[in-house]
């Protein structure tokens, strides 16, 4: 199966919703994607606000491939999405091209260090 990163935002809470920044697999057709346990459906151009269904429940989602300048979200959002460990480095430094910014946890313990002096 091919994979690639990809930008996956839930749509079922609105415009906006939780989204993170994942490895997808494409069934050989292409017509199914694969993310974890969760399998989805493209809409066709139905969807409002979306362009893929969660299989099994029927969800909607907006999937895409990742942009550069990190605005993936199909809206405006000040929310950042999560990033799988698995595809971090390679999104930082292959779609981003820049450096891999140290995890929240290891940048709240270098912001605490570098206060104490």
């Amino acid at each position: 199966m091919k994979s690639r990163i990809m930008y996956i935002e839930s749509k079922s809470g609105g415009l906006a919703g939780p989204a993170r920044i994942g490895r997808v697999a494409f069934s050989k057709t292409g017509a199914t994607l694969y993310y974890g346990p969760q399998a989805f459906r493209s809409q066709k151009g139905r969807g409002f606000k979306s362009n893929y269904f969660d299989v099994e429940t029927g969800a909607p989602y907006w999937i895409s491939g990742p942009r550069k300048d990190g605005r993936d979200a199909l809206y405006a959002t000040h929310t950042r999405p999560a990033i799988d460990d698995d595809v971090r480095e390679e999104y930082w430094l292959t779609v981003r091209g820049l450096p891999v910014p140290p995890q929240p946890e290891e940048q709240a313990h270098a912001e605490s260090s570098e206060a104490r002096g």
